[in-house]
């Protein structure tokens, strides 16, 4: 029945301070803008990852987590930008993980793989 996650979407007040933290902060690269109501990413090229203002009142069920190369360094960057931790670094016997919230109140979660 299901093929794949065709998209997670994150719903926003204000998209310009939306995109300014997604794309400054976290680095992400737009990929697809449809009149500045949905914008699209593609962080490792094939999962789609959008930021909405379509519909009012929308609030995520879910949480996103974004895998990075070097925890220490995106938490620094997110901490030099005023990111509200949720949970701090938590160790497993595979990964390192932290949350975060964006300007706009979703949570979203670091990921790193152990080598």
């Amino acid at each position: 029945m299901i093929k794949h996650v065709a998209f997670t979407m994150y719903p926003v007040k204000n998209m310009a301070r939306a995109r300014k933290f997604y794309e400054k902060v976290l680095g992400l690269k737009k990929g697809s803008d449809y009149a500045g109501k949905w914008v699209e990413y593609y962080p490792g090229g094939t999962s789609c990852f959008a930021l909405t203002n379509m519909v009012p009142g929308l609030r995520p069920a879910a949480n996103i987590a974004f895998e990075v190369a070097d925890m220490k360094k995106a938490e620094a960057r997110l901490k030099k930008a005023g990111a509200k931790c949720v949970f701090k670094t938590y160790e497993t016997p595979v990964c390192v993980m932290a949350a975060y919230r964006d300007t706009e109140g979703n949570s979203f979660t670091l990921h790193a793989k152990k080598k």
